[in-house]
């Protein structure tokens, strides 16, 4: 038998076909003749005494030909199924990193590492926060400032002349933000993004170099596998294709090889086997660990299929890793 895999992510119906990098390892898995099942964090259940299970869905692909954006699964009954039942999870959901998320990675760990692997690491996704991580490498990132403070948002941003404020919660370009010193919206925009100084925001110097792309790297076990270039509208700030930004061809370069060979000794030692960083003009600005995204649409504008798709190479990668780590190469 194949390999089961368990997706813990959104409602289905919030997932798009063609562009879901959660939907492309779906794929990638059941061509490789594996289970598909699955959940939402609501259907967790824990026990004394026992490993973690699910309420869960098997799932069949509808062939990428004829899906479309209502009809790319057919849904098998739900059923129990406990985690170490399960080869391969991938903790798939989309931030916010709130409560409930924190709360299903420590539910997460109640699994045997001798039985299933869990992709990314749950205590990793405590750890290695989107946003805040990055701080540890001031050497590969732009200047930046994390605080509820709003006299030190408010003077980073007159010292550097125009900078980048986001929330630290959000994903997709919700909430980003550019204001120049003279911004007369600057002082309003700190006390909405910091709750009036309770809650910390990041800013980040200005990269001019986002009007040509913001790269998305696919980072695996540490190591560049391809990337992808999000390029902003005319009248946005932003390049996240969620907001509208353009898809365009791009390679690894040099600059995110030199990130990758920085942060690999720790992506590894902390579980983060799947990772999506975002560069601009050579500097690290965030490290995607909760779902990161971009993967399908590398392999639709590179006419990339089969085993030669980003995709394939992933879960093949993630089949590969939990035959190491127990030994097994499919589900008993």
């Amino acid at each position: 038998m194949g390999l089961r895999h368990l997706f813990i992510i959104d409602p289905l119906t919030s997932l798009v076909p063609g562009g879901d990098t959660s939907i492309a390892f779906m794929r990638a898995a059941a061509a490789r003749g594996d289970e598909v099942y699955v959940c939402e964090q609501s259907d967790l259940a824990a026990r004394p005494g026992a490993t973690l299970s699910t309420l869960a869905t098997p799932l069949s692909l509808v062939p990428s030909a004829t899906a479309t954006a209502t009809s790319w699964y057919v849904a098998a009954a739900r059923r129990e199924l406990a985690i170490d039942d399960v080869q391969l999870v991938w903790m798939r959901k989309d931030p916010p990193v709130d409560e409930v998320f924190l709360t299903t990675t420590m539910l997460l760990e109640r699994h045997d590492p001798a039985k299933t692997v869990i992709l990314n690491d749950p205590k990793a996704l405590r750890l290695a926060h989107e946003k805040l991580w990055a701080l540890s490498y001031p050497e590969l990132v732009p200047p930046q400032v994390v605080t509820a403070r709003r006299d030190v948002l408010k003077d980073f941003v007159d010292v550097h002349g125009k900078a980048v404020i986001k929330p630290l919660a959000f994903m997709g370009g919700m909430g980003v933000m550019v204001f120049t010193k003279d911004d007369k919206n600057l002082k309003s925009a700190i006390d909405l993004l910091t709750a009036e100084g309770k809650k910390p925001a990041i800013a980040q110097a200005y990269l001019p170099d986002i009007r040509t792309g913001d790269k998305r790297v696919i980072v695996i076990e540490g190591e560049p596998i391809a990337a992808l270039l999000r390029v902003p509208k005319d009248d946005d700030v932003r390049a996240n294709l969620h907001v509208g930004g353009g898809a365009a061809r791009v390679e690894v370069d040099e600059h995110d090889r030199r990130i990758c060979d920085a942060l690999r000794p720790e992506l590894v030692r902390l579980g983060l086997f799947f990772v999506g960083l975002d560069v601009i003009g050579g500097k690290l600005t965030e490290v995607n660990v909760t779902s990161p995204t971009g993967v399908a649409t590398i392999d639709t504008i590179e006419g990339r299929s089969g085993a030669n798709s980003v995709a394939t190479i992933v879960v093949e990668k993630a089949a590969a890793r939990f035959a190491r780590q127990t030994g097994r190469t499919a589900n008993p």
